[in-house]
């Protein structure tokens, strides 16, 4: 991506801005400040004796533009809180803009009625977080792009694919003798768009769902017989669907399998299936915090976010255009640097 010289010289230092955190991933919130060269504002973030969340602007907010940085991960409802309690806090003592910088959309799962008499939570939470009192709303990798229509403000929905494109290039993959895979028909156009960037072939795995929780192979278009095969997905959960892929692949002869997707929930036992399973790498980002009581090896490799979201901040604040950023790439990341 190049960055005009106009766009490159701006800068968030002296500016009418602040950033803001709750206490769902606050090391990336760390990270973007760095980036943006700004520091996090003050806030206290804390419980009550009974469970209630306590918060404090601890900053005169009065005519600013803010943006609080939380992803509504694990603990998902206290999450969400959080970020809807700091909105009305931060809209009571009348900052102008309020941005939700959510990385990871928790409850996007339920994005429609998959049977009768079910909810649609989704919309909900974005009702929620509009009368809160946000302005716009910031992501990465919606896992229904639709829920950008669920809200009445703006949404950036950005994506994670391009930095993990430039980790796959960094280790020379050939594209002639790499197949990336969709897990199944839902993430076909996130596959083919990586596919196309490293130059490699394409294969769909179908499945079916008994449960909300469960997958199972049925069949598979592609093909991977002693190919290097990357399976792609916006979300690691329990782990299932990603299992049942890994183990499709090496049944039909795949040399070696890789997977990546943008959030790592990694509910229940996701991490330790990862590690007795086939799969030689796992690739995520940063959205959400690994749980800190689980012990992993080299497998998971870890790629930030930091900087495609900060710079999405700052573009944000001087009106420029976003839609750059879905080029983004490490390569240019020195570019974007002010």
């Amino acid at each position: 991506m190049t960055i005009s010289p106009e766009e490159n010289k701006y800068s968030l230092k002296g500016q009418n801005v602040l950033l803001f955190t709750g206490n769902a991933n606050p090391e990336l919130a760390g990270k973007i400040a760095d980036y943006l060269e700004i520091p996090l504002a003050r806030a206290m973030v804390k419980r009550f004796s009974d469970g209630e969340i306590r918060v404090q602007i601890e900053e005169t907010v009065r005519g600013k533009e803010v943006f609080i940085i939380q992803p509504t991960c694990r603990p998902v409802n206290d999450s969400l809180m959080e970020l809807l309690i700091m909105i009305d806090a931060i809209k009571r003592a009348s900052g102008t803009k309020i941005t939700a910088v959510i990385p990871y959309f928790g409850y996007a799962k339920q994005e429609k009625k998959a049977a009768g008499r079910e909810p649609i939570s989704a919309k909900l939470v974005a009702n929620l977080i509009t009368i809160a009192g946000a302005t716009r709303v910031i992501t990465i990798d919606l896992h229904a792009g639709a829920i950008q229509g669920f809200f009445d403000i703006p949404v950036d929905n950005l994506m994670a694919l391009p930095t993990m494109v430039d980790y796959f290039k960094s280790k020379g993959f050939d594209g002639k003798d790499l197949v990336i895979v969709s897990p199944d028909v839902g993430g076909v156009a996130r596959a083919r768009a990586f596919a196309e960037r490293l130059d490699a072939g394409l294969a769909i795995i179908f499945k079916r769902r008994p449960s909300p929780e469960e997958a199972k192979t049925i069949e598979m278009v592609g093909e991977v017989e002693n190919k290097t095969t990357i399976i792609i997905d916006d979300m690691i959960a329990t782990a299932g669907t990603l299992m049942q892929a890994a183990e499709t692949l090496k049944q039909r002869g795949a040399k070696e399998v890789y997977a990546c997707a943008t959030h790592p929930i990694m509910s229940k036992k996701a991490l330790e299936l990862i590690e007795e399973s086939p799969l030689k790498e796992v690739v995520i980002t940063d959205t959400i915090p690994l749980p800190e009581n689980k012990k992993f090896s080299g497998k998971i490799v870890v790629q930030s976010i930091a900087n495609l979201l900060g710079e999405a901040i700052k573009r944000n604040y001087f009106n420029l255009s976003v839609s750059k950023l879905f080029r983004y790439s490490e390569t240019a990341k020195e570019s974007l640097k002010s």
